[in-house]
């Protein structure tokens, strides 16, 4: 199709996908007959392979070191089960060729040179595809797995995150000499020598998934790709500029740091049929036991006396914490209990329907052909570099995205029509690897010349 598609003014930028393995949270649709594992290495193969064959940009496998509960037992609607990230990865490096391999680890309860060098085999293993979501983690419940338990305050887990990836990435400068590395700093004193060589990407690619200031300023200081909870194009519009503003302090250039909000695709062969199938899956992802979960992680009280199918509760917020293991994305609870009341008044929604509403985010529904093209001017427009597609079914919830939407796609002339060469950081567009110290002195000049954002959890 000619570049100046009426849709598509102008040279069109390429849009990026990548896939989320699904099974972290209580929006997958377990009770649907296509369900599969989340923990049988089948399922992580063939949603690793389905996006090869999509030529999708990356695998992103989530962690957490603890199950969530809620109200003291484990929230059996969520996953029960966690494998090791860096494992499954490895495992995957030998059935796939090209897709990048990105997992979750945690810089609170892990330790820079065994996270290095497990980072550092995977990069082997898949030829220059490892990548690294680094995440802070800041709630005692998940320390108590670990001696230290909740020991940093809740400013030095962020500030440790800096430090760890500087030294992570001075690990891997090491191995392109004689491995030797010395480091001393608040966190960490470590001295000896790296057991790998050379990494054929230089560096693993880094993620990070803050959304505060203080999480924005990180990502412009020290990150690759930014992974984003704002999936709808006009708010990915304002996080992406807001961004992208903050490189030049850094010395960096606009595409030297990648964003990718995590989005939902729901098809159907007409808008009509794609919207019903949207509020199909909408009503599955929320049991009637999952509706009064989710309210009463908000009310921080138990709810279990009022009915899902009725209005919602009619007591105040307690402010308790009964749930563990979660990041709390409400922070104003009074004003959005009292924005709830009045959507659900408005539109004589049940406490279910209502949960379904607010916590419901298909972000592109329509055909094939409609979805491609949503996405398209969604990253023309520069809401977004690409986006990381969360399915709502283990392991077949990508298939008719890959088999549909793709084709689309590369005829409208904005996706590839097979994989370049080279490894995951060439892949996604991003310059050869810098090193720790410039790094580190970039982050000095830009704090020298103004106040930057102060370093803190953001989740």
């Amino acid at each position: 199709m000619p570049e100046n598609h009426p849709h598509l003014p102008g040279q069109p930028r390429q849009v990026h996908l990548a896939a989320h393995f699904p099974g972290v949270n209580n929006t997958t649709v377990w009770t649907d007959p296509a369900s599969g594992s989340h923990i049988e290495f089948d399922s992580f193969a063939h949603l690793a392979k389905t996006a090869e064959a999509g030529l999708f940009d990356f695998f992103f496998l989530a962690e957490g070191l603890r199950l969530r509960e809620h109200q003291g037992r484990i929230f059996d609607l969520d996953v029960v089960g966690r494998p090791n990230t860096t494992a499954v990865l490895s495992a995957l490096a030998a059935v796939t060729q090209r897709i990048g391999l990105a997992g979750t680890l945690s810089s609170t309860y892990n330790e820079p040179f065994d996270i290095a060098r497990r980072l550092a085999t995977i990069d082997h293993l898949s030829n220059g595809r490892a990548a690294w979501n680094v995440v802070t983690t800041s709630d005692a419940f998940t320390g108590e797995n670990f001696r230290r338990g909740g020991y940093l305050d809740h400013a030095d887990r962020y500030r440790r995150a800096e430090d760890f990836i500087d030294v992570a990435r001075t690990l891997w400068d090491t191995a392109e000499g004689d491995g030797t590395f010395a480091h001393s700093s608040d966190f960490f004193d470590i001295a000896g020598r790296f057991p790998t060589e050379s990494l054929p990407s230089g560096h693993p690619v880094i993620f990070q998934a803050g959304d505060s200031d203080s999480g924005r300023d990180f990502a412009t200081g020290s990150a690759d790709v930014v992974f984003t909870r704002h999936s709808d194009p006009e708010s990915g519009r304002r996080f992406y500029a807001d961004v992208k503003s903050r490189l030049a302090r850094y010395g960096r250039a606009e595409d030297e740091l990648k964003i990718y909000p995590g989005v939902s695709v729901i098809l159907g062969d007409t808008p009509a049929e794609a919207a019903e199938h949207s509020r199909e899956i909408a009503a599955a992802q929320v049991s009637e036991a999952g509706a009064m979960a989710f309210l009463e992680r908000v009310w921080g009280r138990d709810l279990s006396g009022f009915d899902p199918n009725g209005p919602l509760p009619d007591v105040p917020p307690a402010g308790e914490s009964i749930s563990q293991g979660r990041v709390k994305h409400i922070k104003d609870t009074e004003a959005t209990i009292a924005a709830w009341r009045e959507l659900a008044e408005a539109e004589k929604l049940t406490a279910r329907e209502l949960v379904i509403r607010v916590s419901h985010r298909h972000s592109f529904v329509g055909t094939p052909r409609q979805v491609a093209l949503d996405l398209a001017e969604a990253v023309r427009t520069k809401a977004a570099d690409g986006y990381i597609l969360v399915p709502h079914l283990t392991p077949g919830g990508l298939d008719e995205v890959v088999a549909r939407v793709v084709p689309e796609l590369q005829e409208l002339g904005v996706y590839r029509t097979e994989y370049p060469e080279g490894s995951l950081r060439e892949n996604l567009g991003l310059r050869h690897a810098r090193s720790a110290a410039d790094w580190a002195a970039a982050r000095a000049r830009a704090r020298a010349t103004g106040p930057a954002a102060e370093l803190k959890e953001v989740g």
